[in-house]
């Protein structure tokens, strides 16, 4: 399993409708194949910092697969214009446990 996370700094006033849109992109996301599962977490201390984390059978699941779909290209749509600054998205493999 691959872990993707990315920190999303979204620009302010913006964060309820990238909340109500975020909900409407995920219908996008699950549908990829590889696709395990994944969850937004809002920072306690600065309300416009998330944390994003999908979880992917491969790294190509993402990169080739979901970047690579029709899906993409409405996730893209639904919810790159919210950042500031554009995302880094890096991918985790798990060692322990």
């Amino acid at each position: 399993m691959i872990l993707e996370a990315a920190m999303l700094q979204v620009k302010p006033d913006r964060t309820g409708k990238f909340e109500h849109d975020f909900r409407e992109a995920s219908d996008y996301i699950c549908q990829i194949s590889g696709y395990l599962g994944h969850e937004l977490q809002k920072c306690l201390e600065d309300e416009h910092k998330y944390l994003l984390l999908v979880r992917w059978e491969t790294l190509e699941d993402h990169t080739e697969g979901f970047r690579g779909s029709p899906q993409y290209l409405e996730w893209k749509r639904l919810l790159h214009d919210y950042y500031e600054p554009f995302p880094i998205v890096e991918h985790f493999t798990r060692i322990y446990p």
